[in-house]
């Protein structure tokens, strides 16, 4: 435990503020030990038992976890409002956000008037022309449009999903390396995460068929352009999961497919395949801007009763403004366009990437998507050593549970020449003596 942060209280309730607390200002960071229960109890003149209700609160609440004879630390993404991304230092590239080329986006025209609404919009919450070209938007790749919803975005619609499904303790089982937003969420959700393999093709069936056996009540994955690997579902990899979801109908899976336009894959989505319990969301983030806080779902109707039903207690619907907007830049065909030169230069960059770090024999991987990732030895003499020549990369400590370290490179803005030079700073970073890496 830090030395400077003394933990307070004379309840469960009470010590678990103050860890919070601690953590929220920084006073415990991230791999801080907290003091044994016993000492900790002798401490505060509580008992054993009052100290281990609050350090299993605060496990439940994903803001430290328990490593065996290690004890209880605080976790490395700890569930509090306080964790931000870092900021790029003043004078570096930056390829660590995960961001699209702004060249690429739109510009977003909101609507020119917005005629005064009585009341709300509970009632009607979907623009029947937004919910029409949804379900065309997923009829296009085989995903059925007869159960369509709308949310403010992947991770809205997720949290949604798996709050109403699963309860407090209940296991996810999450992609390994995968999306170090899920990876916070789940957690903060009061959930369990347990890993599952990744390879070039996604989702390992092995490694799925394990965790299901498990007992997680829920799988959540990306049919293609994952992240941070870019991994994609082949044909034959998607029927393999299909093969072993069938084994346990009971469990939620939920697809995000939030790179569906310019990922540069084919689209063999779960979604398409006619499970019990499904859900599939589509952002716009990647193709029409981030600040379009929209995002597409396809489910099955118990999802879809569930999803809308605790919407319903919240915020109710999704801005219609915002609704309208999504459907002029659906319906431009100047958009379109510009969207699918976004996904052909994204592959020529990622392509660019890797050939150049391949040549001096460093392995690099993103088939698909916006990033490309690097098994590397040490993550931080990594990030590090490439700052020193200008560039701001992704540790990937953030993007993995148990998976071996490496670095996330988002390509989208990098151009073929610079990759060049990126490739040759790399190979210094690392060494004669590493070149060969992962190779």
């Amino acid at each position: 435990m830090a030395a400077q942060y003394a933990i307070e209280g004379a309840t469960a309730k009470g010590i678990a503020a103050s860890v919070e607390r601690g953590v929220t200002e920084g006073g415990l960071a991230p791999g801080d030990a907290l003091p044994p229960v016993r000492r900790l109890a002798d401490e505060l003149g509580v008992s054993p038992g009052t100290v281990a209700t609050a350090y299993k609160e605060l496990r439940r609440r994903g803001l430290v976890l328990t490593r065996g004879r290690g004890g209880t630390v605080v976790a490395e993404a700890p569930a509090v409002a306080s964790r931000r991304p870092p900021r790029v230092p003043d004078g570096l590239v930056d390829l660590a956000g995960g961001h699209p080329d702004p060249e690429f986006l739109p510009v977003l025209r909101p609507p020119s008037a917005v005629t005064p609404a009585y009341g709300s919009h509970r009632a009607a919450p979907r623009l029947a022309a937004l919910e029409e070209l949804t379900r065309t938007w997923f009829g296009r790749d085989g995903v059925s449009g007869r159960h369509v919803t709308f949310a403010h975005g992947a991770l809205d619609c997720i949290a949604r999903l798996l709050s109403t499904e699963l309860r407090p303790g209940d296991a996810v089982a999450v992609e390994d390396p995968g999306f170090h937003h899920l990876l916070d969420l789940v957690p903060a959700l009061g959930l369990r995460t347990v890993p599952v393999t990744v390879d070039g093709e996604g989702l390992v069936p092995e490694s799925l068929r394990a965790a299901l056996r498990g007992g997680v009540r829920a799988v959540v994955c990306s049919p293609r352009g994952q992240c941070p690997t870019g991994a994609f579902f082949t044909r034959s990899r998607r029927d393999e999961l299909v093969e072993v979801l069938r084994e346990f109908p009971e469990v939620l899976v939920v697809e995000d497919d939030h790179n569906a336009e310019v990922g540069g894959a084919a689209a063999y989505t779960l979604g398409a395949a006619g499970l019990d319990r499904w859900a599939q969301v589509r952002t716009v983030s990647k193709h029409l801007g981030i600040d379009l806080r929209w995002a597409g779902v396809a489910c099955d109707a118990v999802t879809l009763a569930r999803h809308d039903g605790r919407m319903l207690m919240t915020s109710g619907w999704v801005s219609h403004v915002l609704q309208e907007t999504v459907v002029d830049l659906f319906t431009d065909g100047a958009v379109r366009a510009l969207v699918a030169a976004g996904e052909e230069a994204y592959a020529e960059r990622r392509t660019a990437l890797i050939d150049a770090l391949g040549a001096h024999r460093i392995r690099a991987v993103g088939a698909s998507g916006l990033n490309v990732w690097v098994p590397v030895r040490g993550e931080s003499d990594v990030v590090n050593g490439l700052r020193t020549h200008g560039w701001w990369v992704a540790a990937g400590a953030r993007f993995r549970i148990a998976s071996p370290p490496a670095v996330r490179i988002t390509t989208a803005t990098l151009a073929p020449a610079d990759a060049v030079r990126l490739a040759a700073d790399f190979a210094e970073v690392l060494g004669d003596g590493q070149a060969t890496y992962g190779g």
